[in-house]
């Protein structure tokens, strides 16, 4: 390797490290500034809390026993609802770019359903499914499928169009132009249906914990409102952020690896 190139890799690390950096001194910053806030009553800390508060209702969460039945339940609802969600819309995106008479038939309904605000379908899931999880996997469902689809689906319409016809012309059948051409080709298109999917799948589940659940992030949060203690609501709020941010990470190395 000679040394102009050990420089760039020098540099790039550097540049990497600065950025980890500054993130990390803006969330400390944040935190000190939001609990001097709270201490000199420039804000109400009764109605915005602080990072103090916060942590004592984190370590009474954790020794009542509490804390992690509310993450593991909400991130279980994520898991489940975020699979079916690329799992069915990768299918169905499949179907709709093999067969175009079908993505004709459907292109209107599915603009419909995507525009169709999902919350107000929630009375109507509680009835048919019930009060339970399964309610609130179908109301994430119902919020990120759409997207995956049409995501998905537009990525493998952006397939070059010359290398198609190279395909063609070697013989290739239909299932090996996709399996070889069509789908790595919408690599980045999938992977950025994912980062959205789970964003979606994150509302979805905190909508429907709203809604019908007995424990989650998202029943924290609805319960510290209706008791008017903003330290569990809080809580609840920084609970979804670090998971938010955990799952994008992984959404990310999966990324990387895909690419190298």
């Amino acid at each position: 390797m000679s040394n102009e190139q050990k420089k760039y890799l020098k540099k790039i690390r550097y540049e990497k490290i600065f950025v980890i950096f500054v993130q990390l001194l803006i969330v400390v910053a944040f935190f000190v500034l939001w609990e001097f806030a709270a201490s000199k009553k420039i804000i109400n800390p009764f109605i915005f809390s602080c990072p103090s508060k916060i942590y004592q209702t984190i370590i009474s969460l954790y020794k009542s026993g509490d804390l992690f039945i509310h993450i593991f339940t909400t991130l279980q609802e994520i898991l489940i609802a975020f699979m079916l969600g690329i799992g069915i819309g990768f299918i169905i995106a499949i179907i709709l770019y093999e067969f175009k008479i079908v993505a004709k038939i459907v292109d209107p309904f599915l603009t419909m359903l995507n525009s169709l605000p999902k919350v107000a379908l929630g009375p109507i899931i509680i009835i048919w499914a019930g009060a339970n999880t399964k309610s609130i996997i179908i109301m994430a469902l119902l919020i990120n499928l759409i997207t995956s689809i049409v995501t998905i689906y537009n990525g493998f319409l952006g397939t070059d169009k010359n290398m198609l016809k190279m395909f063609q012309s070697f013989g290739a059948t239909r299932f090996q132009t996709l399996i070889k051409l069509i789908i790595p080709s919408a690599k980045s298109t999938i992977i950025t249906s994912l980062k959205l999917n789970i964003s979606l799948t994150l509302i979805g589940v905190i909508t429907g914990e709203f809604l019908v659940s007995k424990k989650g992030i998202g029943y924290l949060i609805i319960y510290g409102t209706q008791v008017f203690n903003l330290n569990i609501v809080m809580t609840g709020i920084l609970l979804l952020v670090i998971i938010s941010f955990i799952i994008y990470k992984l959404i990310s190395f999966l990324e990387i690896k895909l690419n190298k």
